[in-house]
C-alpha cells in the first residue's frame, strides 16, 4: 500500500512561490553538474520507507491548506557535520496541484494515508486547474468551490 508524507511549506505563500524556489534550486544543481532532484532535509527519518517509495508523494501545506504534492523518489538518511542524524527527502521537482484540503499547523512531517490524500486538481473538474491559484483560494473562501 502506498503511503505519503505531509509537511508545512514554510516561506511560500503559493504553489507558484514553491515551484519558483524549486526551479531556482534545480538550476543551481544543473550549474554545478549535480543530479536534477529536489532535496528537502529534515531531522526525522521515515521508518516506513518501502511504503513511501511505492508511489508516495510529499504533500505540501501552504497557508493552512494541502495544495500540492511532489513525487518522492528516495529517502536518504545521513549524519551532518555536527553528528546529528538527518534525512534527505528526494523529490522529482514537479509540483502537482491538488484539490485543496484544510490542514492545521504542525511541526515536522507526518505520515499521510493514501485514502486521505486529495486528488490531483487536473482530475477534479474541467477548467479548475486553469484558474489562477489566488482566484481558486478566494472562491473556496466564499464557499463557491
Amino acid at each position: 500500500m502506498t503511503l505519503h508524507l505531509v509537511k508545512l511549506c514554510v516561506g511560500a505563500d503559493s504553489i507558484t512561490d514553491l515551484q519558483g524556489w524549486i526551479d531556482r534550486r534545480l538550476k543551481e544543481r544543473k550549474r554545478r553538474k549535480q543530479p536534477l532532484e529536489h532535496i528537502h532535509t529534515t531531522r526525522m527519518t521515515p521508518t516506513r520507507k518501502d511504503e513511501i517509495l511505492a508511489g508516495g508523494s510529499l504533500y505540501w501545506v501552504i497557508r493552512g491548506e494541502i495544495v500540492c504534492r511532489e513525487k518522492l523518489i528516495d529517502i536518504r538518511p545521513f549524519v551532518d557535520k555536527d553528528g546529528v542524524k538527518r534525512c534527505r527527502l528526494v523529490m522529482d521537482g514537479k509540483v502537482v496541484p491538488v484539490v485543496p484540503k484544510p490542514r492545521v499547523a504542525f511541526q515536522g512531517w507526518r505520515y499521510f494515508e493514501a485514502k486521505d490524500a486529495p486528488p490531483d486538481l487536473a482530475r477534479s473538474g474541467k477548467g479548475l486547474a486553469e484558474l489562477p491559484e489566488t482566484m481558486r483560494r478566494e472562491l473556496r473562501e466564499l464557499g463557491l468551490l
